[in-house]
């Protein structure tokens, strides 16, 4: 029985800078290889970041049978191919998000896994972080009352020109690369899905939507509201209004390992802090609960699906400019 976890990364990604720590601390997982399109890259990448072993191409890191899990952070529209790939060649798969762009893609990778037998997860940090359990908890405790509004935002401030996340063919834009996040997020945290939403976009000059701006309607006349934009500084936070109190936290989706959040009743802010490991540990260790424990994944394939759903909804909602049932 296997009792550590080997993984490779699909590409020399920079977002693989996250897992490294988490994978060389953990003792139920072990990062062994790093694969990229080229050898003489696969090499340089290997030696700065002291894995052991490099391959010139993807295929040859998914043909090598001593590997268990393969990590996918490639662009948005190889996600469901190279997944599918990995899956098919006895691997399971932790994808970054999001891990598919439309249904039939999330239904094709959902098939693969359940005939290989394989886990399959997406890559939203915040899931199986403490922090986003601890907010859960008050929520679902009814600490704030009855949810009436939920508001949030992510934006960060001008990616590169030629990065995939301002090109239009790679599927990149505003709403696939950082609004998923909000909108899993409050997903999650109500355990409810939307009846019906809303979306404002703005078109850059590459065709991508650089700015977008939704608006939901959820059962018990629940109410939500997050925007996303790739041209506007930085700021970040998740907002929970009860009819008895709010909740807001400044830091929601790649929360780190000392973190505070704001609950305000009656005119009076409580301060809350929670200590967490660093922050990538709780996603390495949630896939080695479900690959050799038999867990479900804390973010199923069925909350991806959904995710997916909701923001084709918002899309086209933005381009004919009426709501849209979900």
């Amino acid at each position: 029985m296997i009792q550590t976890l080997r993984w490779g990364l699909l590409s020399t990604a920079d977002i693989n800078r996250a897992l490294i720590p988490p994978l060389r601390s953990s003792k139920r997982n072990e990062l062994l290889a790093v694969a990229s399109r080229t050898k003489d890259k696969a090499d340089a990448y290997a030696r700065e970041k002291k894995i052991k072993r490099a391959y010139g191409s993807y295929e040859s890191l998914l043909a090598d049978p001593e590997f268990d899990v393969i990590y996918n952070p490639l662009p948005n529209h190889l996600h469901t191919e190279w997944t599918i790939k990995a899956v098919e060649a006895g691997k399971h798969v932790l994808c970054e998000k999001p891990r598919a762009l439309n249904l039939a893609e999330v239904d094709a990778v959902d098939a693969a896994a359940r005939k290989y037998g394989k886990v399959v997860a997406e890559g939203f940090v915040y899931r199986t972080h403490p922090l986003a359990l601890k907010v859960k908890q008050l929520i679902e405790g009814e600490k704030l009352g009855k949810i009436k509004i939920v508001r949030g935002s992510l934006p960060y401030h001008n990616p590169p020109t030629d990065s995939y996340r301002m090109n239009h063919a790679m599927d990149g834009g505003g709403l696939w690369d950082i609004g998923c996040y909000p909108l899993s997020y409050l997903r999650t945290i109500l355990g409810m899905e939307p009846i019906e939403v809303f979306g404002w976009q703005v078109i850059g000059p590459t065709s991508v939507d650089e700015t977008f701006i939704a608006q939901m309607h959820f059962p018990g006349e629940v109410y939500a509201q997050f925007d996303c934009s790739m041209v506007i500084p930085y700021h970040v936070f998740m907002e929970f209004i009860g009819d008895e109190a709010t909740l807001i936290i400044p830091n929601p989706f790649i929360p780190g390992p000392k973190n505070k959040f704001y609950l305000t009743r009656d005119g009076k802010t409580e301060t809350i802090t929670l200590k967490a490991p660093v922050t990538y540990i709780s996603e390495v260790e949630d896939m080695a609960d479900a690959i050799l424990l038999g867990k479900p994944p804390l973010l199923s394939l069925t909350h991806s699906r959904a995710n997916v759903a909701v923001i084709q909804a918002l899309f086209v909602s933005a381009k004919i400019g009426k709501p849209v049932a979900v």
